[in-house]
């Protein structure tokens, strides 16, 4: 008889315990924001010729061609490390402040493009 009084006490203590404890909380869909995909004739290619023209487009640039999308996948990491120099070091882009610099945001743009695994 002892013992089922335990058992009870156990039991009304559980209980009084359990009313304070919270649910675990559980990460839904809308919790997560959604991976915008970057391609390249979305996004990259249209920067590209807005800001790396008249060197590396067209064809007839007097640089490296970066007019397709091998190109400019074959090269992605070199041109973010680029566009992220100091402007005063010779190896910055665009050169010689023939056009202005990439924003952060366009900078950003690459970098997504790139660790996406540059999707067309």
């Amino acid at each position: 008889m002892t013992r089922n009084k335990y058992v009870v006490l156990l039991a009304a203590a559980l209980l009084m315990v359990l009313q304070f404890c919270k649910p675990a909380q559980t990460t839904t869909k809308k919790d997560v924001p959604p991976v915008v995909l970057v391609s390249y004739e979305k996004d990259i290619r249209p920067l590209m010729l807005e800001r790396c023209t008249p060197c590396h487009f067209p064809e007839t640039g007097k640089k490296k061609m970066f007019n397709t999308y091998e190109t400019a996948k074959a090269d992605v990491s070199e041109m973010i490390r680029r566009v992220k120099l100091n402007p005063q070091d010779p190896q910055f882009m665009p050169f010689k402040s023939k056009k202005p610099a990439l924003t952060e945001k366009e900078i950003q743009l690459f970098s997504e493009w790139l660790s996406q695994g540059t999707p067309n």
